[in-house]
């Protein structure tokens, strides 16, 4: 990633479509649908191809505005969450780009209707805030509450390409059985602490919800060119012990780990082994039972020497004070 991000780029995407996103309402997307700005990967741009309402572009794009008002799109977070900042990206648009934007949230149980989300009171998360064109807006978000949907709205119209809401995802537990869970899953409460290369993808792929279903879904490291090997260190969603480890290599053929090892830590205890260094395959999804469980709140993953993962899988039991945190994390944000 540039240098010239913010750092709270690095967090997950919780409005992507491939962790369960949607725009779920637009009051306008004449010139491109609104489906277009959670897609994963950066915008495309094929100039000269021309569609029955005119040029074709990678993004949501309303019709010209005759009256007053502004154009808005809600976005359902797949992973619900605090939200650190988001990104108004207005790639490819330059004489069509909105001068101006502004995000509110909002939290709400169950499957509300657009209609039913637009008579509640929405919360302001970035103020009416100037746009560039063709260029990736960056707004940090100060609030710490938990939100279930972001409402983009552009001043007065204009096109977006991408609208990406980076956080931290913070999980119901009334949805979770704390006595058989993936410890490690993001929508869990989990997150990437560390890594030593992220040059091709992030590490967060790697405990994102799902199967990947390219290899660009997962986490992939540049070649080693010395005698060292890669790794990523992962915060559990809470204490737990853990009694079954999955290492999934699918979609990476000749460029899988041949090896790989998980350690793990009770706070800022001493490493110790949680599944020995084992061979890996290509393209496969490995399962293994752990050895000798014991509680931990933090894994690492060490790849031997480099290479690509698709998913990495820790399931076991919340302890006690696994079950605190959880609880602490929901409440606290709510």
């Amino acid at each position: 990633m540039s240098e010239n991000r913010p750092q709270w780029t690095h967090e997950p995407d919780l409005a992507l479509r491939r962790v369960g996103g949607s725009v779920v309402w637009a009051n306008d997307e004449l010139f491109a649908e609104r489906e277009n700005l959670i897609k994963p990967g950066p915008a495309q741009f094929q100039p000269w191809s021309f569609g029955h309402k005119g040029q074709i572009y990678d993004g949501w794009e309303t019709r010209r505005r005759r009256s007053e008002g502004c154009d808005q799109a809600v976005v359902r977070l797949g992973l619900p969450g605090v939200v650190s900042g988001v990104v108004v990206d207005t790639a490819f648009f330059t004489g069509n780009y909105p001068p101006f934007a502004s995000v509110e949230g909002l939290s709400v149980d169950g499957y509300p209707s657009p209609e039913e989300l637009a008579a509640l009171e929405w919360t302001q998360l970035v103020p009416k805030s100037p746009l560039n064109g063709d260029s990736e807006n960056f707004f940090e978000v100060a609030s710490q509450r938990r939100w279930t949907h972001v409402r983009l709205t552009i001043h007065p119209d204009g096109g977006v390409a991408r609208f990406r809401v980076h956080g931290t995802p913070v999980a119901d537990p009334r949805w979770l059985d704390p006595a058989s869970l993936d410890l490690a899953a993001l929508e869990n409460g989990a997150r990437i602490t560390d890594c030593s290369n992220m040059f091709y993808s992030s590490p967060s792929n790697l405990i994102s919800p799902g199967f990947a279903a390219v290899m660009g879904e997962g986490w992939e490291t540049a070649r080693r060119r010395d005698d060292g090997n890669d790794w990523v260190t992962v915060r559990l969603a809470g204490a737990g012990i853990p009694r079954l480890a999955e290492l999934d290599t699918t979609h990476f053929k000749g460029n899988a780990p041949g090896w790989a090892c998980l350690t793990g830590r009770r706070g800022d205890g001493e490493w110790f082994e949680v599944l020995p260094r084992t061979r890996l395959q290509p393209d496969t999804r490995h399962r293994f039972l752990v050895p000798e469980p014991r509680e931990l709140t933090d894994l690492r993953l060490d790849i031997y020497p480099d290479g690509g993962m698709a998913r990495l899988r820790l399931w076991g039991a919340l302890t006690d004070d696994g079950r605190t945190t959880l609880h602490r994390r929901f409440t606290d944000s709510t």
